[in-house]
């Protein structure tokens, strides 16, 4: 079904149908707090998110959906028919971070897992995938509860792997959109929270709002010796450290000035003993670009500095270079961005802000990008709203911990409430309302 872009008019007209709706089927959300603090309790690796699958899974099933498991890994899709309608996908990710946790809370993670590597690492939810399997769990059940109020059909996508950047190319290609008897949706929907922004706040603009990203791995070859005699080696670790610090000026000098990019080593390993020089050095970069020529001129850039550095140096060898994970730019469509944004707007009131396009990355848009449907993606404010009005007064805004930190901590209420809130009323922005008395 084409969906229908909904006028301004319309939605003005609908939007106190949409507060009576979620005010009066907004469930119990201590059941979701409490779901929230288990999670954050036992965090799972991009891949490992058994455990978690079957929270959401079982959930599904209690509260009436079709549910259908392992699509992808541990993703998984809870599929609610309810009529003639559009057909709309809300996703929530599910994988946690190797962090250990520092935030104090009485239920932050002291969980270790074993990583893709085989080593044993602790395991946090440093970036609010437990708030988004919480919000979209009990979004299921309002709309759930208020399915006499619209007609069509809610698909709830629990995602794996978002961390890799490769979880939800794995469901599409593990027959998300073939294997099982559900119409494709007209749109996909999600959210991601933030602690750059007070708990209570969504946030939300057409166009671009978060960045490409594309990983490399890269091995530097050198030769091997001594530690002590330097002169007959030829030592891949100053390679890979020259290769660090010339790439900081492809932004610098190479980009064009009010173009974005960025381009970080999150990680190099080379090495097994103080006195010995390694024959080879390993390093990863994370790329961020908002658009292809800028991404290419990166990519071309950081190959073309690779090569020099090593030739440069008389490594033995050429290097490798390796595509490890790519995530496209997501682009929120802008007429049905304009229609979200009215429904956000009366709902939310001075809550709903516009959101500024941020460097990191999803692969949220895949999911739509796969069977060429339009996808809107918007940010959840998280942080407690006492430390950010304190922090606001004492101008340390920016010392507040960000996702991927060991002390990243959103507050549980009101950002739970709000992303209940936001997925009920963005699924009604797009599915069909049904008139009935107040």
């Amino acid at each position: 079904m084409r969906i229908n872009i909904p006028t301004a008019s319309s939605i003005a007209r609908s939007n106190q149908t949409y507060r009576r709706i979620v005010d009066k089927y907004r469930p119990d959300l201590a059941y979701y707090e409490s779901t929230y603090r288990d999670l954050h309790s036992n965090p799972e690796l991009s891949r490992q998110e058994k455990r978690t699958s079957s929270i959401a899974a079982n959930h599904l099933k209690a509260i009436g959906y079709c549910v259908h498991e392992n699509i992808g890994g541990y993703g998984l899709i809870g599929v609610l028919k309810n009529g003639h309608g559009p057909t709309v996908l809300l996703r929530a990710d599910m994988d946690a971070l190797p962090v250990r946790e520092n935030t104090g809370l009485d239920y932050a993670s002291k969980k270790t897992m074993t990583d893709s590597n085989g080593t044993e690492v602790p395991v946090m939810h440093a970036c609010g995938h437990d708030v988004h399997v919480s919000c979209l769990m009990g979004a299921a059940r309002l709309l759930h509860a208020a399915r006499s109020k619209w007609g069509g059909t809610l698909i709830c996508l629990f995602q794996p792997a978002e961390e890799f950047v490769t979880g939800a190319q794995a469901m599409v290609d593990d027959g998300l959109y073939a294997r099982f008897d559900i119409p494709k949706p007209d749109i996909v929907l999600g959210q991601h929270v933030f602690c750059i922004e007070k708990a209570g706040i969504v946030a939300l603009s057409p166009g671009p709002v978060m960045a490409a990203a594309d990983g490399l791995k890269i091995r530097v070859f050198g030769k091997g010796g001594h530690g002590s005699m330097p002169s007959l080696c030829i030592d891949p670790i100053v390679i890979a450290s020259h290769i660090i610090v010339r790439l900081q000026t492809i932004v610098s000098r190479e980009l064009q000035p009010g173009k974005v990019g960025v381009i970080t080593c999150g990680k190099i390993q080379a090495g097994t003993a103080v006195n010995i020089i390694p024959d080879y050095a390993d390093l990863e970069l994370s790329i961020r670009s908002y658009d292809t020529r800028v991404q290419k001129q990166l990519l071309d850039a950081i190959e073309r500095i690779v090569r020099a550095e090593c030739n440069a140096s008389r490594s033995p060898q050429d290097p490798v270079i390796e595509n490890s994970a790519h995530a496209p730019v997501t682009v929120n469509n802008v007429d049905q961005t304009e229609s979200l944004k009215t429904s956000f707007s009366d709902f939310f009131e001075d809550k709903a802000s516009a959101m500024e396009p941020l460097p990191g990355s999803e692969d949220f848009s895949v999911l739509a990008r796969a069977i060429n449907v339009p996808s809107i993606f918007w940010m959840l404010g998280g942080c407690d709203p006492v430390k950010w009005d304190e922090a606001e007064r004492s101008g340390k805004i920016g010392e507040i911990p960000m996702n991927h930190s060991a002390e990243f901590a959103p507050a549980i209420e009101p950002t739970l409430r709000t992303g209940v809130d936001a997925l009920a009323v963005a699924a009604l922005t797009f599915l069909k309302l049904i008139a009935s008395p107040a």
